[in-house]
Formats: structure tokens, sequence, C-alpha cells
């Protein structure tokens, strides 16, 4: 079989001269029109550190793909960064970047008819961008993720970007003065990687990896380590051999293999980003998959890791003793993963985990014994009631109180929001409403790192509840419930909330009620007129006008 499937209709024929003749501009010789034509997504920038260390590892890729006799073409594919753009305007971007590099990735590699795809990627958006654009293309492709940063360090205490977060807060609040507030500022980031803890980066890496589309031990190494290296070399050559082999994503991305990646995503207590891009995930690869499908996964799958934000440690502690391969084996022990998934690899899940220990170290305590797991259930709960009728999502680790019942505060931005907590004029027993944040009415369902992080710092984050429409960085928990749907801009039942109704937000429950009666709901909704689009042109008002509901996972291309 020709291993240059695609890339023939480019390189193959006399009326293809024109093209040989750019290829050779390239740098391609006479005996390379017959090899495979990889393409390297790579998303190295300077905007964010999660990001700044990937052009040497696309160099590694490059190496690893020409030493597996293929041809390797580099091309860029943006980022933006969550944590810089985080509480501004431009944080309504950072979602829309997802779609962004997925349809960059989908265009460049079929415009040149390439034969396989390996994608680079660092902070938060670049992973689910680039798992979409491969599943939709479905051709031969492997997700190498950048690498996390290393922990900052200040008195003895591990710090990560939240802690610069919350420290606002405990400023705030008079719980720290100032020069402790820059001393965790200075210490927050030590160089190059993704946020450390299991946010949203660290959270769809690790998934990726259990779903069989990366690398085994990819997903927690350090961007700066030598082995991180080696493993996109790695990854180079075995992307070659999957062109060769024909295996496909979509022969990889199945309903049991998104189960079994939902299911670590539960037991490493992941983001709830992870909610949304897997919904997306799953209807570019044509799976079937609804929100409701992640509430029974995380009913029977317990949350095994301590790591940050609720925890204690970040992902290189989880690295040095197992990795994500320790907490699959420890899952597929407990019949909780479908061993006979493929993987990128060629082998199935259980055979790249058949020497792998079923128990993790004894000298350690990252990841629990499953007798002794942090929680005994998963920790994003599918909440639903006559506040989200389509759904919301909770990340119930570190929650105190389960259930807490309170009267709105009702706020029409993340601004005025994080004015009022940053203005003592929060108290114990508010419930939160931060609305017109969602996909369409943001537009952009921007993130809530900094009103929540800015609750926890002042103390507050086991007395006060928030609800959105909008969603919560990998690095917030409290008591806090997003993606909630319908979003107030296409007149869901939060557009309706008034000041001092009262709210009850009920996980054991499942549930999300707003305690007015229908009469008066009715009511309300016949007087609530929608608002204008905030963007009227440019990517923004296209991506409002395309984009979903978040139940659906935010995703541009409905039929």
């Amino acid at each position: 079989m020709q291993e240059n499937l695609r890339s023939q209709k480019i390189t193959q024929g006399l009326q293809r001269s024109p093209n040989r003749a750019l290829l050779r501009a390239v740098g391609f010789k006479d005996t390379d029109f017959t090899k495979p034509i990889v393409g390297i997504a790579s998303a190295h920038s300077t905007i964010t550190p999660c990001n700044m260390g990937i052009a040497p590892l696309a160099t590694e890729a490059e190496a690893g793909i020409r030493a597996a006799e293929a041809m390797p073409q580099l091309f860029g594919t943006i980022t933006v960064s969550d944590g810089i753009s985080m509480g501004t305007e431009g944080m309504k971007y950072s979602l829309v970047s997802r779609d962004v590099i997925a349809d960059s990735i989908e265009t460049a590699c079929n415009a040149q008819s390439m034969d396989g795809v390996l994608a680079i990627g660092g902070c938060d958006k670049n992973m689910p961008g680039a798992m979409i654009a491969i599943a939709r293309m479905n051709i031969p492709a492997i997700f190498v993720y950048g690498g996390t940063i290393k922990p900052g360090h200040l008195e003895g205490q591990d710090l990560t970007l939240v802690s610069s977060f919350e420290a606002v807060g405990q400023y705030s609040a008079g719980r720290i003065d100032e020069a402790m507030l820059y001393a965790v500022e200075r210490n927050a980031c030590p160089g190059s990687g993704s946020c450390g803890g299991m946010f949203t980066a660290n959270t769809m890496s690790a998934a990726f990896e259990a779903m069989g589309m990366s690398l085994m031990y990819s997903s927690t190494m350090s961007t700066i380590a030598p082995e991180k290296a080696a493993n996109t070399a790695l990854a180079g050559k075995v992307l070659v051999e999957a062109i060769r082999q024909q295996i496909l994503p979509r022969d990889i991305i199945t309903r049991q293999s998104i189960e079994n990646a939902v299911s670590v995503v539960m037991a490493v207590g992941g983001s709830t980003n992870a909610v949304l891009h897997f919904l997306a995930i799953a209807h570019a690869a044509e799976v079937p998959w609804t929100i409701d499908d992640f509430e029974t996964i995380r009913e029977r799958v317990p949350v095994l890791c301590d790591l940050k934000p609720s925890g204690r440690y970040v992902a290189t502690d989880l690295h040095a003793v197992g990795g994500i391969p320790q907490v699959m084996k420890m899952l597929l022990a407990q019949n909780l993963l479908h061993g006979d998934c493929l993987t990128i690899t060629g082998d199935t899940i259980a055979e790249r985990l058949k020497d792998i220990p079923k128990a993790p170290p004894a000298d350690q305590d990252v990841i629990r014994s499953w007798r002794h797991p942090i929680y005994a259930q998963g920790h994003l709960a599918i909440l639903k009631g006559n506040l989200a009728i389509e759904g919301a999502v909770a990340k119930i680790t570190g929650v105190k109180n389960p259930k807490m019942t309170g009267l709105a505060r009702v706020f029409e931005s993340e601004e005025a929001c994080l004015d009022a907590i940053l203005a003592g004029k929060i108290n114990a027993g508010d419930i939160i409403v931060i609305r017109y944040e969602g996909p369409k009415g943001g537009p952009g369902m921007r993130e809530m790192l900094a009103p929540t992080s800015a609750i926890i710092g002042a103390g507050l984050g086991d007395s006060v509840g928030l609800i959105t429409d909008g969603r919560f960085s990998g690095g917030t928990y409290g008591m806090v419930v997003g993606h909630v749907a319908p979003e107030a801009f296409v007149g869901g039942t939060i557009a309706l909330v008034q000041e001092g109704d009262e709210i009850t937000i009920d996980v054991p429950a499942r549930s999300l009620h707003l305690h007015v009666s229908e009469t008066e709901l009715e009511q309300r909704r016949a007087i609530w007129k929608p608002p204008l689009p905030r963007y009227t042109r440019g990517v923004l008002a296209k991506y409002a006008k395309l984009v979903s509901t978040s139940s659906l996972g935010a995703v541009t291309d409905l039929v």
C-alpha cells in the first residue's frame, strides 16, 4: 500500500510539476516525493509560558519524522493565554480560540493534502482545538503535550498561577499584606510550561493519554525535562508507523475510549472544562455522547489523586509516582476502564498497561490507594432544575457544604461581580449569579477564575455559592456551578433571576433550583427582552451567530 495516500495528489504526475517545484524550495529531493508528508501543527508562542517551550519540541518532532523516512512540514497555529486575559474583555476570545485552532489545523492539513499530523500544544484550548480537528479530518494523528510548568516556591509552599489569583482576594480581605501579594506574584510561575495543577491544560493532556491519542507518561512531563524532548521525537516515529498502518483517529476515539478519558478526568480531579471539550470532541468524531454521560461515570469513579487546585500536589508530583498510567491501571483493575481500546501505537490500553502495578507506590500520598480515595465518587456533577433545564456543571472537590440555599446577588458581568467581592459587599450565605457570559451572550463563555479566587481568598469559599452561564478555570474550586443552560442571552431561566430571589444548589440531589413560582416566572418572561449583541463584526460576532448551547459543547458546526 502506498504510504502517501493523500499527498500523492500534490506530488505525483506530470501535471504536478509546479507543486513539486514549490516543495523542492522547502527541502524536498527526488527521493522524497513518495514519502508520506506529515504536518507538525505547532502552537509555539511567547504570548504565554505554556507555549514558549514548544519550538524545540517541534524540532524534535521533525527529527523523529525524518528518522522514520517521512517528510515533516511545520506550520503554526495560534494560542491565547487564559491566565493573562483572565478577568478582562480579552478572555472572551479564549473558548473562541479552541475553534480557531481546530479550523486552522483542518485548513492547513486538507489544503496541503497531508498524510498525517502531529499537533503540539500547551495552553488550555490547544488540546481540545487540536483534537477537534483531528477527529473531524480522521487522518492519522498524534497529540504531543508541550509539558507542564514546575511549581513555584515560597516559604516552603508550592505555588501555581492560582496562588496569585487567590492572593488578590487575600489582600483585599486584609489577610495578607502588599509585600506578600507581590512575593506570591514573583514566585508563582518560575518558567516555561502549562499551569502546574490539575487545571484544564493538564486535565486535557491526561485525558488524551487515557484516550490513546498521546503516548503514555507524556501528559505529566515537565516542559524542560530531557524526557519530554525524547518523547516528542518518539511521537513522530509512532505517527509515521500509524500512517503506514492507517490507524485513524476514529479507530481510537470511540465511545469506550471517551469513557476511559472521562474516568481518568474524574480520578485525577480534573477541570470542569473537560465536560465542554469532550462534548465537542465527541461531536467532531460523530460519537454519541451527552452531558448526562458524565454523571454516569462520576457515580462509579472515585477521586484518587490529591492535586491542586483543591489538593496539595502538582502534575510533576503525579509524574514522579507513576503518572496517568498508574491511575489507569488502578481503574483497569477495577473494571472501570475499557482495556481493549486501541492506542496510537497499535497496541491496546491493556497491552500498554500490562507491566504497571495495580497499586500505587506505598511511600507516597499523591495517588491514594483504592480503599482510601480522596472522594468515593467523582467530582464533576451535572445539575439540573428550573435554573438549568439542559444542565449545569459543578466541581464539588473541597466543598464542605454540598447543599446551599441563599439569596441571589445578581450581576450582569464578571467585572461587576469582582468589584463587589473586592469591596467586601458579598456576605456568607449569598448566592452570586453572573449572567450574560454564555457562549452567545458573552460571547465566548469567559472563565470566572478572578471572582472565584477572590471568594476563596476572602475566606468565603465554604459559605458563598456562585452560578453562571459562563465557565470556570481548571484552577477554580468551591461551591460554584457553571455552564448553566439555556444561557441568559437566549432567555434561559437565569435571565429571569432577580436580586433577593432564593436559590438552592443541591449537589446530592443534582439540583439547581430557583424558588420562584412558574406563574411568576412566566410574568417575568413576558416582559424580558433579549439584549442586543455586544459585537456586530469580527470573530466574536461570527462566533455568537454559530455557537451552540454549552450543553452540546459550544460547537460551531451543528447541522
